[in-house]
Order: structure tokens, then sequence, then C-alpha cells
């Protein structure tokens, strides 16, 4: 059962939220989660200057340290929270330029 870690899209039209989710990777992307970790709202709204992040730091590096994946647009946003290093595991890695010399 391997489970990656992923945002599940929730709300209206223009009005959308993502659920940071752990999930069996074969289940499609707004089924039903194993455990929600969290909720991304990347909206300003009134009376605030700065988008909305809430989620359980515990919860996701325990999910990490089990061998759940997470996807690429997950590995950025815990890298802005601090939750990973820029070094981690889990960071794309930089693709390998081959020397074209003869």
């Amino acid at each position: 059962m391997p489970i990656r870690l992923r945002l599940a899209l929730h709300g209206t039209r223009h009005n959308r939220i993502f659920h940071l989710v752990a999930i069996d990777r074969s289940h499609r992307r707004d089924g039903k989660p194993t455990e929600l970790l969290g909720i991304y709202n990347p909206h300003i709204t009134k009376g605030h200057d700065h988008k909305t992040i809430e989620w359980s730091v515990d919860r996701i590096r325990y999910w990490l340290h089990v061998g759940a994946l997470p996807s690429k647009s997950v590995v950025k946003l815990l890298e802005s929270g601090n939750i990973l290093g820029p070094n981690s595991q889990h960071h794309p890695k930089a693709t390998v330029v081959k020397d074209t010399k003869s």
C-alpha cells in the first residue's frame, strides 16, 4: 500500500482550497484520504495580507518517516514551511548535464 502526500482540490470554481492528504497512490485525486494533514488556501482574504496554510507538522513528519512519497507541489509547500530542508531526500534532483565534447 504505497502512500503519497498530495493535494486534493476542494471548493467552488473561483474559490479553490487544497487539502494536504496522505492517500493511497491508486486512489483518485479527490478520493477519500487515509488522513487529512493540512489545508492550504491560496487566496488572500480581507483582513489578511498572506496566504493561509494550516497543517499538522507531527503527522506530516510521521508519514515521511514511514516512507510516504510527497508530490512535487507538496515538497515546495513543505520547504516553504521549513518542514523539509533544501537538501532532503524528497527534493527533486537537478538534472545532470552531459558533456558533449568528443
